[in-house]
């Protein structure tokens, strides 16, 4: 053991919450690197999001105990670090433009080396190999790690023509593969029955210029849950509106007294207490179907999910024990969980366990939606922005300010009668605010 090894210390996993057996996605350093405090060491990925493990100090790397494809559990031992002074904060592209270069005779593929990536490398066609070779190929933007770089300098493929299908759109072995064997055939439709046809690529540059924007990580990962849940939850919408024009006023008081404080009193926490009480009223709304099909999990805890928009995409963190929680203390964790939301410092313990989702458009506009159920959740509430409406009072109309709200729900667990019973019971609660008491 040398003695840079004997001052190293382990770094290991630390809390992500319930999950277990996380496939590590990415490796970010390696013996020899030096970090600061907080780089990325590994990406951590689940199915419902994906977290670094950050660098717990400055120092150097002295080994690295994983790799990619790695499954890890809180406490696993990542690397060997032993403290030091730590990296150089000198922009990305100018260190990637200090990395050695090869001798100018690697930049031109030996001749055997297509049949040594196999036979499909073999049969590549010789344009998507020759179209990359040449003294333009410019790495000083590409995302890639320096085994990769090397790769594609022996094969004389230039990055910057390369999409990477990495975490963060990096570029990873596979993906120059895949460039050396060129386009892959088209797909066979599928047979009937057999699943749902994909739509037709076109290539748009013919219609006019295009410009391709990658979607951020947090939309490559929630699309495919959120088609999931589409396509297996037989979704209903109702729609309702509340008279929140006494809440509202109430609201105010509130929010005005809690400025002082540094936190906001805004319409969501009543929201959730009015969600909480009809989740009791109606416990088949706090439930999820067994795996069977055959019968329902009815939960005896009120954690609710809130949608929270952030840059890159949208989010929906749990406030759990909603049922424990007054007003003050929710309107606080709110700012709280927006907070990390928006800072992409969720964890996926923020993001896991909630019974009931709540989507709030109200700061936008809008006059109602179809929120995607949070399966296994089986129903979600969507609200809008409120607006003044003359409303009848009996004797005449009167300004009001109503709120809408959209309610989907699975309809393989409620009926449009019972959704109709939830959603009025839950604005019967918020027109008067001391309801909510009860």
């Amino acid at each position: 053991m040398t003695a840079g090894t004997q001052t190293a210390t382990e770094v290991k996993v630390p809390d992500i919450g319930d999950f277990g057996e996380v496939p590590i996605i990415e490796v970010h350093v390696k013996a020899g690197d030096l970090v600061n405090a907080d780089d990325p060491l590994v990406t951590l990925e689940s199915d419902k999001a994906t977290m670094d493990v950050p660098s717990p100090a400055a120092g150097a790397v002295v080994d690295v105990l994983v790799k990619v494809g790695d499954s890890v559990s809180e406490g696993t031992p990542i690397l060997l670090l032993a403290p030091g002074d730590g990296a150089l904060t000198a922009p990305p592209s100018l260190l990637e433009q200090q990395e050695p270069q090869p001798p100018a005779a690697a930049a031109q593929p030996p001749a055997a080396a297509p049949p040594a990536l196999g036979t499909a490398a073999a049969t590549a066609p010789a344009p998507a190999v020759g179209a990359a070779q040449g003294p333009t190929m410019d790495f000083a933007g590409a995302h890639a790690g320096p085994s990769v770089r090397r790769m594609a300098r022996e094969f004389g493929i230039d990055l910057g023509a390369v999409r990477g299908t990495g975490p963060k759109e990096r570029i990873t072995k596979d993906d120059l593969l895949a460039f050396l064997r060129g386009p892959a055939p088209a797909a066979a439709a599928p047979a009937a029955g057999a699943g749902i046809p994909e739509i037709p690529a076109q290539d748009f540059t013919k219609f006019g210029p295009v410009q391709t924007k990658p979607l951020p990580r947090i939309k490559k990962l929630s699309g495919p849950f959120l088609h999931r849940s589409w396509l297996n939850v037989p979704h209903v919408t109702h729609n309702d509106e509340a008279d929140i024009t006494d809440l509202d006023r109430y609201r105010k008081e509130l929010d005005t007294a809690a400025k002082a404080d540094g936190y906001r009193v805004t319409l969501l926490a009543f929201l959730v207490k009015a969600a909480v009480s009809a989740l009791k009223k109606f416990p088949e709304f706090n439930s999820s179907l067994s795996p069977e099909k055959d019968s329902l999990i009815l939960k005896q805890y009120y954690n609710i999910g809130i949608a929270v928009d952030t840059p890159d995409g949208l989010v929906v963190p749990v406030v759990k024990d909603a049922d424990r929680k007054g007003i003050v203390e929710l309107s606080k964790e709110f700012g709280e969980i927006s907070k990390k939301a928006r800072d992409g410092k969720l964890s996926p313990a923020d993001m896991q366990g909630g019974t009931f989702t709540i989507s709030s458009l109200g700061g936008i506009g809008g006059t109602s939606f179809t929120p995607i159920v949070n399966a296994p959740e089986v129903a979600i509430l969507g609200v809008v922005r409120s607006k003044m409406s003359p409303v009848w009072n009996g004797s005449e109309f009167a300004p009001r300010l109503m709120l809408p709200v959209s309610l989907s729900y699975d309809h393989r667990v409620i009926d449009g009668a019972l959704a109709a019973r939830f959603a009025r019971h839950l604005c019967h609660l918020l027109e008067d605010d001391r309801r909510l008491l009860l």
